[in-house]
């Protein structure tokens, strides 16, 4: 098993081209003009440092094709799950021809109150945390200062970031906490104003996170109670769909984690494609001129350094632009994690000049997040 790496001060070496910098992760080896200009050439490399990453965690290395496997299709990767084994995601299962795991009432998660305004992707735009929203939608005409949100991190991912954040979900994704959704609303007090599922992602577990939603507003009509998720965006359209009707009718945000344009280096660094993700991002376009305030969709993206660059941000920035020019954009700092924890922080100056290339492309709402990071 392959130690993940740590930070360090000596310079990769890529594989193909030989090129020695400080911003080749350890873990891939590869550089990013060798990843997007020669894919095909790098390919092997790219599946050995992502089989290294899922097998620590007895994930399946890629995500399973048996022809006689049942069907999940809740996310992009669609999965024919052979019986006996499990899902690109670790959290569902074939046993004998049923497939088993998480279901709608039953959630592999975490939970805690993060008072509010707390440091949500979103919250220099939502009513959590800013002025918009109000009354309708929020409690206050700025931060909602003693209400709180009901956090629910869901303990799986249909990614495999190398740069994951929150890698240690993986750890929990076959030991964790079994919790049905009329449980989780019981948290749902009078000073919970907002929900917010993320992760991990919430993808693999939405039937739980959709139940939820429905039952806490049903308890509470009549009271602020806004629903959000904060994903990669590869679910299955009729999920996104029933996501999009009750965030967008409680006031809520879906937050889309952009993690890279190039699908070459969405798949280098995540380890699956990226398609459904801008597909689906295009798709909830149509909720955003509905209901401007508060903001219905947000994107992200995290400025890992040496392998999200100038190229990667300008058409991140048009996508979003193509979109509605009024999305809110977070470009959000880097923190050495997981099988990157050998890169740099972000530099304040690529951060900088990030906004200006976003905002070039036509956005008028563009944030750096996580400033106390940069370098």
């Amino acid at each position: 098993m392959r130690a993940i790496p740590s930070m360090k001060d000596a310079k990769e070496t890529c594989l193909r081209c030989g090129r020695e910098s400080g911003e080749i992760s350890e873990a891939l080896k590869l550089c990013l003009h060798c990843i997007r200009d020669h894919f095909d050439e790098v390919v092997p490399q790219i599946a050995e440092a992502h089989g290294v990453a899922r097998s620590t965690f007895d994930l399946p290395l890629k995500p399973p094709q048996d022809p006689k496997g049942i069907s999940c299709g809740i996310c992009s990767n669609e999965c024919r799950i052979p019986d006996g084994g499990q899902g690109y995601c670790g959290v569902r299962s074939n046993r004998g021809g049923v497939l088993e795991g998480v279901t709608s009432e039953e959630g592999n998660l975490g939970w805690y109150y993060d008072s509010l305004p707390t440091n949500c992707v979103a919250d220099w735009v939502c009513p959590g945390g800013s002025a918009s929203g109000y009354p309708r939608f929020s409690y206050a005409k700025g931060s909602e200062y003693g209400y709180k949100n009901l956090a629910v991190f869901y303990q799986a991912c249909s990614f495999d970031c190398l740069f994951c954040q929150n890698w240690t979900f993986r750890q929990r994704i076959h030991q964790g906490e079994r919790i049905s959704a009329r449980k989780l609303v019981q948290f749902v007090d009078d000073q919970t104003s907002c929900i917010c599922f993320f992760g991990g992602d919430p993808t693999p577990q939405l039937p739980h996170s959709l139940r939820t939603s429905q039952i806490a507003l049903e308890r509470c009509q009549g009271r602020v109670l806004r629903i959000c998720w904060e994903t990669n965006g590869s679910m299955n359209l009729s999920l996104l769909k029933e996501m999009a009707e009750i965030a967008f009718n409680s006031g809520g945000c879906i937050k889309f984690d952009l993690k890279a344009w190039s699908e070459p280096v969405h798949f280098a660094l995540c380890g699956v494609s990226n398609k459904r993700t801008i597909k689906n991002f295009r798709y909830l376009g149509r909720w955003v001129g509905r209901r401007p305030d508060p903001p219905f969709l947000i994107a992200s993206t995290l400025l890992v350094p040496g392998y999200i660059d100038d190229d990667e941000i300008r058409s991140i920035s048009r996508l979003i632009a193509s979109v509605s020019p009024e999305i809110p954009y977070a470009l959000l700092a880097f923190y050495p994690q997981f099988y990157f924890g050998d890169l740099p922080t972000t530099a304040r100056s690529h951060a900088l000049r990030c906004k200006e290339i976003a905002e070039e492309a036509g956005l008028k709402r563009v944030r750096i997040g996580n400033v106390h990071l940069l370098t």
